[in-house]
């Protein structure tokens, strides 16, 4: 793809270092498989699954809103989702823009980077009942982001034919 902004992780680094490189390339990826793609287009769900980029982007803003501010810390913020609507977040609603959505997303992100860089691999959620730590966190959002890295790839790949790492 033209215009790759990503950076390769480093191959030797502080193991902090090398989870937020890795979850950095992830997160780069995601956006580089919307970039060039029109409004109409990152609202399409062109394969089997009711998935579109956009969606998938918002998803991934609320995602990193709930590990990083919601768990992590213990902020009282609303998600979408629910017991009874769990794919809430996937939903594009009317009213939301391909600029609001990115925009959450890269909020959502900056603070997430905020947040690791002022805490340990080892510091434990504050969140009453999750016990999971930055590290665990970091894993699990590299692990998340990949996937739907890899599920963006197939869309953009059956909207326009583009392909790429």
């Amino acid at each position: 793809m033209d215009n790759d902004p990503r950076h390769d992780p480093p191959k030797a680094a502080q193991e902090k270092e090398m989870l937020e490189a890795f979850l950095d390339y992830q997160r780069d990826t995601v956006l580089l498989k919307a970039s060039g793609v029109s409004d109409e287009d990152l609202r399409r769900t062109p394969t089997v699954s009711s998935m579109s980029l956009l969606g998938m982007i918002k998803h991934l803003a609320y995602v990193e809103r709930s590990w990083f501010q919601v768990v992590f810390l213990n902020r009282e913020l609303s998600v979408p989702w629910t017991k009874e609507d769990p794919d809430a977040d996937f939903r594009i609603e009317p009213d939301e823009t391909t600029a609001s959505v990115l925009a959450f997303y890269q909020d959502s992100v900056e603070e997430s980077r905020k947040i690791a860089a002022e805490s340990s691999l080892d510091a434990v959620a504050q969140k009453p009942g999750r016990d999971a730590t930055m590290r665990w966190i970091l894993l699990h959002m590299i692990e998340e982001t990949a996937r739907h890295a890899g599920h963006a790839d197939i869309i953009r790949e059956a909207l326009d034919g583009v392909t790429g790492e």
